[in-house]
């Protein structure tokens, strides 16, 4: 092999399972002794505080934290002020994928132990070495490759059943984009682990496909352990053994476009990347020639609508968008340094844009 590769794999230590949360204690006050306990919503506002009364049982005095937007600047400038002033020695996140990346990338940043909590099954957050940067109202802006992965992960199968269905369904999206962006951007790589990554990434999206819709029908199945940990966990782990040649590519580039309007913030991040999915596949499709991709949508296009995923422009609170916000969209998609850029073709605004129109205009009605 002709280059060195530096892979940030997986997390230090994974517990997982029913009641992952109290049987994870113990390691939890082991990462310091005034951590910051980082949340956003309401709805985990009670888990949070619950948490807190445990730690302290404990001898832990944590400092509660709270993001008022998504991971920005901003954000995370009045949070460092908060780490130095109250002297916390780590970082504790619970919540949903922009808590868990915004915990991650405070305790890169300043050198701390990293405990996530992931609130769902929506994104594989909870476990990469990656955070994503947002402004305060939502758009995207960048991602930060980090130093390493969450020294603990606590997947506690009895706080992300209590997650919304849709989260579950973002989460099989988010999770299906590793066959299909990956299989791209890996090309003809003679990388061993790339190889091995590549065809996780395929037996995954085949469990998926296999078992989603009854993960979804039933929280209580076994296929919904493997369908969430699938989602949450096995995603991750992909990503850490392909490392940077297993990248995003237009699936997520679309997401990152969707996100500079206003009206598809109401949408959960993988609900965006499986319609970047089949954007991405009528790329393939139209300008790359490949039958494959055609295929690959037709097969998508019922299993997304069983799941309730969004399947167009107007799913997403974009049916009224003007044709100068969509290309704003493929402006951002398309920019220099894009993920889309490890599209095997060169695309051009416009091509996006008509792919857009045309991935929206097959939708078909239930």
């Amino acid at each position: 092999m002709a280059f060195t590769a530096q892979h940030a794999i997986a997390p230090a230590t994974v517990v997982r399972g029913p009641g992952a949360l109290h049987l994870a204690l113990d390691r939890l006050v082991s990462l310091g002794r005034r951590p910051l306990l980082l949340g956003r919503s309401a709805s985990t506002e009670p888990l949070r505080q619950q948490l807190a009364a445990s730690l302290q049982a404990r001898g832990v005095c944590p400092l509660p934290g709270r993001l008022r937007w998504d991971c920005c600047e901003e954000d995370l400038a009045s949070l460092a002020e908060d780490l130095g002033r109250e002297g916390c020695d780590a970082v504790i996140a619970l919540g949903g994928g922009k808590v868990l990346d915004a915990g991650k990338l405070l305790a890169h940043r300043h050198q701390l132990p990293c405990a996530t909590v992931p609130g769902s099954a929506a994104t594989c957050a909870g476990w990469t070495a990656l955070a994503n940067l947002y402004t305060p109202q939502g758009a995207f802006r960048g991602d930060v490759a980090l130093d390493r992965c969450p020294s603990l992960l606590v997947f506690d199968h009895d706080l992300i059943r209590q997650a919304p269905p849709r989260t579950l369904a973002s989460g099989i999206a988010d999770a299906m984009a590793k066959w299909y962006e990956a299989s791209v951007s890996s090309g003809a790589s003679d990388d061993g682990l790339v190889q091995q990554a590549v065809q996780m990434a395929r037996t995954l999206r085949d469990q998926l496909l296999l078992e989603g819709e009854q993960a979804m029908a039933d929280p209580d199945a076994e296929a919904w352990v493997r369908v969430a940990e699938a989602s949450g966990l096995t995603a991750g782990l992909i990503g850490g053994i392909g490392g940077a040649r297993c990248r995003t590519v237009a699936a997520h580039a679309v997401h990152n476009g969707l996100t500079q309007l206003q009206a598809s913030h109401g949408h959960l991040h993988g609900e965006k990347v499986g319609f970047g999915i089949l954007v991405q596949l009528r790329l393939e499709e139209q300008i790359g020639g490949s039958q494959l991709a055609a295929q690959a949508r037709r097969q998508l296009l019922p299993f997304f609508r069983a799941l309730g995923l969004p399947l167009s422009l107007a799913d997403l609170g974009l049916g009224r968008a003007s044709l100068e916000e969509l290309q704003s969209v493929c402006a951002f998609a398309c920019r220099e340094g894009s993920d889309l850029h490890h599209l095997p073709f060169r695309l051009e605004p416009a091509e996006l844009l008509m792919a857009l129109v045309s991935t929206t205009s097959e939708r078909q009605p239930a």
